[in-house]
Formats: structure tokens, C-alpha cells, sequence
């Protein structure tokens, strides 16, 4: 079991090596890296849709400059 916020959306460990480690290796991790502090809102990607962003880049930006690029080419169109 991941001990990730989200392990599919605050995590850049591959599920299958979160369900693996102890949860110390997890919680040893930077949570920017692998988010498991419920109260520390990670970087995340605000697409909705498809995507040619590199995901490190749609994680690192403000999500105001992800809405701001055509959905063409990052689509933040759909309401989560």
C-alpha cells in the first residue's frame, strides 16, 4: 500500500515501487518528489486532458500559467 496523499497524482514513484518500500523510505522522500503529508499540497498537474508538456514542467508551474496555454497543447478544459 502507497502511503502517498495521492500516489496517482502526488507521487513520480511508480505505484508498483510505492506498494513495495516501507513507509519509511516513503516518508523520506521529499514531498515534492512523493507527497505524503496530507497537510502539504504538492505540485500537481492541472491537465485535464491530453498533453504535450513534459509533466516535471506541468508540476513545477503556477497552475494560472498551465490554464493560460491553448488547450492544443496542454488541455486544462475540462472542470475536476
Amino acid at each position: 500500500m502507497s502511503h502517498a496523499v495521492d500516489s496517482q497524482t502526488q507521487s513520480a514513484v511508480p505505484t508498483k515501487v510505492q506498494e513495495a518500500v516501507p513507509r519509511g523510505v516513503e516518508e523520506s522522500l521529499p514531498n515534492s518528489v512523493h507527497n505524503t503529508d496530507p497537510n502539504q499540497n504538492a505540485h500537481v498537474s492541472h491537465a485535464t486532458g491530453a498533453s504535450i508538456v513534459p509533466e516535471a514542467i506541468q508540476k513545477a508551474v503556477p497552475e494560472s500559467l498551465e490554464r493560460a496555454l491553448p488547450d492544443a497543447i496542454h488541455d486544462t478544459s475540462r472542470k475536476v
